[in-house]
């Protein structure tokens, strides 16, 4: 499995299984386990999702090493500041049943709940996200749907640099000033619903694409990200898509392909903006 290096020099697996929308219990213990079978080391998940248990017990009964996994889950939107978040990170560790994450997110930069005091919320979440890193309880932090000017409100008291930022990218939307801006500060991109929550497959560009390179339209859509040096958490809940969509290494798109992806408009629908969210 290719990696990532991160600004601390730890690695994140280029291909990870994303967990949104898959609901506790028996479709996210099966897909996580399924996925972990047949090679992903990466696992997605957030308090949010509401799946942090089933995702946990995949791991632990998956019989791999838990150090061979590279596991990530997000703070809660109703957890911002420093208090909070230390008692909702430990709660996530509790469900997920781990002695640690390999990566912790603030899931939003502004949610309603701290919509008033973002900006020391989110730097009272970062100061507790800290210290369990200096605890060995989290090995990397960073942020998921944060735009510029979170980023600089949080780096303004920040004692260790975000390592990652997740957010959406794929074909169409790929955001390229924010992206350019996390690059400059050391951050790897991390795309969420890289495949436009599968729009992108009805795209006949990428149809015509995929026929040009023998493989299916959702592989062309990781590949793109990939190549764009993105980490990619694609979801599902089907054995043959979460098999398909981890055969991306094997072939690689010309520049003309790469090219007409770069051109293509956003079908998919336009990203959130985060100050506006009603969540």
């Amino acid at each position: 499995m290719q990696t990532v290096k991160m600004n601390n020099n730890l690695e994140i697996p280029i291909l990870g299984f994303g967990t949104w929308q898959i609901p506790e219990g028996k479709a996210a213990y099966e897909s996580v386990r399924y996925a972990l079978k047949v090679g992903y080391r990466h696992i997605d998940t957030a308090a949010a999702y509401g799946n942090e248990a089933s995702v946990g017990r995949a791991i632990r009964e998956s019989g791999i090493a838990r150090e061979e996994i590279f596991l990530t889950t997000k703070l809660h939107n109703n957890d911002h500041g420093y208090n909070q978040t230390k008692e909702a990170f430990l709660e996530s560790l509790t469900k997920l049943d781990t002695d640690y994450v390999d990566l912790y997110l603030i899931h939003w930069p502004n949610p309603i709940a701290s919509r008033s005091h973002w900006q020391d919320a989110n730097r009272g979440s970062w100061k507790a996200m800290e210290e369990f890193v200096g605890q060995g309880l989290i090995k990397s932090i960073g942020i998921s749907n944060f735009r510029e000017h979170h980023i600089e409100s949080l780096l303004e008291k920040a004692e260790i640099k975000p390592q990652v930022n997740q957010i959406r990218l794929f074909a169409g939307e790929q955001q390229g000033k924010l992206v350019q801006y996390c690059k400059d500060n050391q951050m790897v991109l991390e795309a969420y619903s890289p495949l436009g929550t599968g729009a992108l497959l009805c795209s006949p560009l990428v149809q015509s694409i995929a026929e040009e390179v023998g493989k299916s339209p959702a592989q062309v859509c990781l590949r793109y990200d990939v190549q764009k040096g993105h980490v990619v958490l694609p979801k599902s809940v089907t054995p043959s898509s979460i098999l398909q969509n981890k055969e991306i290494f094997d072939f690689t798109l010309d520049e003309k392909q790469m090219a007409q992806l770069d051109e293509m408009e956003n079908i998919c629908g336009p990203t959130q903006n985060p100050d506006e969210t009603s969540f």
